[in-house]
């Protein structure tokens, strides 16, 4: 499925530092992909030499290229959800070759790596490895061609359309540097690439599997998501809740079936939903304190089989979005009382009721924000790192931070400028993510996160003596 690893094709090493700037290193170089690298590296790292010395900047410059491949291979080769088997591998590899100690199948294909550089803190940096079942739509050379049977027996395509091979990369990217400048920094490096995010699963269970016991605990965690409607080249942050907890309900409607012709024969269960979705949308609107976020969404609904047939049963399904413990608590028992009373007021059977809990809500650390953010802004500038809205998404990311980990997740402009303003000259919103559309500008968004997360640890695990 893959090329050999990219520390096995050529492994990361110290590089002597140029002494020509950035901008004439961008005039220089002509040649294909080097070129667009190393001009956009003279646009956003323009800082990076100032804070932490020429290295950096000139280790991706020669770097990208390498880079940029190996996350176009990712792209091509994406695995969904609990079948990541080979991503995994790939991970491992790149990572052992760069001296990491690596523990692989932690909570089913998760992968697990240790680089201890002297005593100091412990930081962790994770990355997500699975894909979605969706047909790529984007028209790119290196699209995904991938096509598997799902659990229903049905084709489906299989796409990064998350992101999540960008956020390998970056990864991977990130540790290459430090990997092979361990003066810059002291302490212990875990790096996770976790499976199964996309089932809200990943996370929970590599933390079940002792990924918080079986290696050392870290003081800080930190993370990386892509972002389909910020320009590359940017950095988003926001403290406290950035990322909704997400449950889903069920609700299985029983009625009375029948001819259509004689519906007072019948109990209609059809219309005992329809008066229970109306319901539902009180919920939020009456119940819930109107500075408190909340989301109620019925996504599905399902009931009949024929025109003039009136069933037995009607199928609804729910999302359930919040953020703190109490509202997720208020809005699932609310959920329950609204079903019961609509199935009362038809004299229908009790309904059956299933409430899963999904992701927790995302609570990034506001002491680690406030520390890392000013560095961030240093590299980069004042204008490309914003605070970001909170977000009715899941990410479960968080549960790390539910375990008492300081945790803080970025969000990764990953489309170029150029693009957002043809999508706005056109009047339309760029491609979300989970769109068979999306992708993000490989370049930029490379070599922005990377920078981002070599900025973070070198700010996070400051040799003693500095």
């Amino acid at each position: 499925m893959y090329t050999r690893s990219l520390a096995n094709s050529r492994r990361f090493t110290k590089r002597k530092v140029r002494n020509a700037p950035a901008f004439c290193q961008c005039r220089i170089s002509k040649i294909g992909l080097l070129s667009e690298v190393v001009c956009i590296i003279g646009i956003a790292t323009s800082c990076a030499a100032t804070a932490f010395g020429n290295p950096l900047q000139d280790w991706i410059a020669e770097e990208a290229p390498q880079l940029t491949q190996l996350y176009k291979e990712l792209h091509q080769s994406p695995e969904l959800s609990f079948q990541e088997e080979k991503t995994a591998e790939r991970m491992a590899a790149e990572i052992r070759e760069l001296g990491f100690e690596v523990t692989t199948a932690v909570g089913g294909h998760g992968v697990v790596g240790v680089l201890k550089n002297g005593e100091g803190k412990t930081l962790l940096l994770r990355a997500d490895m699975d894909a979605l079942p969706v047909v790529e739509e984007t028209g790119l050379d290196y699209a995904s061609q991938v096509k598997i049977r799902d659990e229903r027996g049905a084709t489906v395509g299989v796409m990064h359309a998350c992101g999540h091979d960008m956020h390998m990369t970056n990864l991977v990217g990130a540790l290459g540097y430090l990997s092979t400048h361990r003066e810059a920094w002291q302490g212990t490096l875990v790096a996770i690439f976790q499976p199964a995010e996309e089932r809200g699963a990943g996370a929970k269970a590599m933390i079940a599997d002792g990924m918080l016991r079986r290696f050392p605990r870290p003081d800080f965690a930190l993370a990386m998501h892509v972002a389909a409607d910020t320009a590359a080249g940017t950095i988003g942050y926001r403290a406290g809740y950035a990322q909704a907890n997400v449950d889903s309900v069920d609700i299985e409607i029983h009625g009375r079936g029948g001819h259509g012709a004689y519906p007072h024969a019948t109990v209609d269960p059809v219309v005992i939903a329809a008066r229970l979705v109306i319901d539902l949308q009180t919920i939020v609107s009456r119940e819930i304190d109107p500075i408190e976020p909340a989301v109620i969404t019925v996504g599905s609904i399902h009931g009949g089989t024929k025109h003039n047939i009136i069933g037995d049963t009607c199928h609804l399904q729910l999302t359930v979005r919040s953020y703190s413990p109490a509202v997720r608590k208020q809005l699932i028992a609310a959920i329950r009382r609204k079903a019961l009373a609509a199935a009362a007021s038809a004299d229908a059977p009790e309904p059956e009721i299933s409430a899963t809990e999904g992701t927790p809500s995302l609570f990034n650390d506001p002491e680690l924000t406030e520390r890392i953010v000013p560095t961030i802004k240093q590299v980069f500038g004042e204008a490309k790192v914003t605070e970001m809205k909170p977000s009715m998404g899941g990410e479960d990311f968080g549960r790390i931070g539910r375990e008492g980990v300081p945790i803080l997740m970025l969000k990764l402009g990953a489309v170029n400028q150029s693009r957002l303003d043809e999508y706005k000259q056109q009047g339309t919103m760029p491609p979300s993510l989970h769109s068979p559309k999306f992708y993000p500008d490989p370049a930029e968004t490379i070599t922005t996160g990377v920078t981002t997360f070599v900025t973070a640890v070198l700010e996070l695990l400051k040799p003693e003596s500095r």
